[in-house]
């Protein structure tokens, strides 16, 4: 799923273009205890309380692509009979009308999920009929030949307010607010099947997690039956360790600056692409090449490669690599942030034996928003007195 197709289903969690026919829920207590379970069909709910669950919905296909939402495929063994794959789609297919599935379904998320506090369950099913586009890329609303049929569980933390004062119009006076129960948003979720080229995709899941470092692998491994992929966190750590040990002694200030500059201009020439920037085997050691890295030192890049990647079919996602906001550099005792298009205004000398990082300046120099004299400035002679 690309950015585009998450955005059209998130479309379906609004009042005028609602897709969800029924909802279920769970709360468990932090003892995973079942507390109460709602199951209901979704329209016949209170206003207020369907636009509440819309932004829970909204928020599970929220987040960055490759980051908090990442696609995941089933392996073969989980397609064949028996397999979570099956699962979902029996309880896809049942509409959330069949209790013994939703039952199992609770069971299976309560004995993988960990949690220390109190959550709540949220399962709902959805069908939407897909529009067909236009050659000029509009939705034509008459036209429609397929029906995406999906399921889309949210698990949210459920928290106690926090205590403080409030107003009793009533009363008109001001009072002790009594603390309650709170459903946050989600911590994790997914999406089933996958809406892969505004179809229907089976063999794949779109997971959600509010902290991507975060990874719940027994939800993953058991109810979903999913590869656990690369988080954004190991992610950054492993292109790290495979940059280090390919440069080795090269490993110097100019090529790592050019390999930063690089994936910036990656990722800026495909900023509008619904798909982000992701790099492979082959597209890491061609990074590498286009940025200075001697060929002598890329000739161990493979064997290198798969010693520190243990899945050779593993991909980065560039912007988990690298930050597009500011380009840090970083010493024992500074820190240096610089814009990522900017990183030409800093350079490596060796002055009298002593290594030096430069920094071109500006006539604009600030010291804790104090305006400084640049030191080029030309000093301003002061009048001669006259007698």
């Amino acid at each position: 799923m690309n950015k585009k197709e998450i955005s059209e289903i998130k479309k379906l969690f609004t009042t005028t273009c609602c897709a969800v026919t029924r909802i279920c829920g769970c709360y468990v207590d932090a003892e995973k205890n079942q507390k109460t379970k709602l199951k209901e069909a979704f329209l016949s709910l209170p206003e207020e309380e369907m636009f509440k669950y819309f932004n829970i919905f909204r928020k599970t296909l929220s987040g960055t692509l490759g980051k908090n939402l990442v696609q995941m495929e089933f392996p073969l063994d989980q397609e064949m009979p028996g397999g979570t794959q099956e699962f979902l789609l029996q309880l896809r297919k049942s509409e959330l009308k069949d209790d013994a599935l939703i039952d199992e379904f609770y069971q299976k998320v309560i004995e993988n999920y960990i949690n220390p506090e109190n959550y709540y369950i949220i399962l709902i099913h959805g069908a939407y009929d897909i529009p067909a586009k236009a050659s000029d890329n509009l939705e034509m609303e008459d036209a429609s030949d397929y029906v995406y049929e999906f399921l889309l569980c949210s698990i949210c933390p459920v928290k106690l307010s926090k205590p403080g004062l409030h107003y009793n119009a009533d009363a008109n006076t001001i009072e002790n607010l009594i603390q309650d129960w709170i459903v946050d948003t989600p911590d994790i979720g997914f999406l089933f099947p996958a809406f892969t080229d505004r179809n229907t995709d089976i063999h794949n899941l779109m997971y959600y997690s509010k902290k991507p470092d975060i990874i719940q692998t027994d939800i993953i491994n058991t109810l979903l039956g999913c590869q656990i992929p690369l988080s954004a966190k190991t992610q950054k750590e492993t292109f790290q360790t495979i940059i280090e040990e390919t440069l080795d002694n090269s490993c110097n200030f100019e090529t790592v600056m050019a390999i930063q500059e690089n994936l910036s201009e990656m990722i800026e020439e495909r900023r509008e692409d619904p798909e982000p920037v992701v790099l492979d085997k082959y597209q890491v050691k061609r990074l590498l090449e286009n940025s200075g890295v001697e060929n002598e030192r890329l000739e161990e890049f493979d064997e290198l490669y798969e010693s520190v990647v243990a899945d050779d079919n593993a991909s980065f996602v560039a912007a988990n690599v690298t930050s597009t906001r500011a380009c840090e550099i970083r010493t024992p005792d500074v820190v240096i942030k610089v814009s990522p298009d900017k990183t030409q205004m800093i350079e490596s000398r060796v002055i009298d034996g002593i290594p030096y990082l430069l920094i071109q300046a500006t006539d604009q120099i600030e010291i804790n928003g104090i305006a400084v004299r640049s030191p080029l400035a030309e000093p301003h002679d002061d009048p001669e007195e006259e007698f």
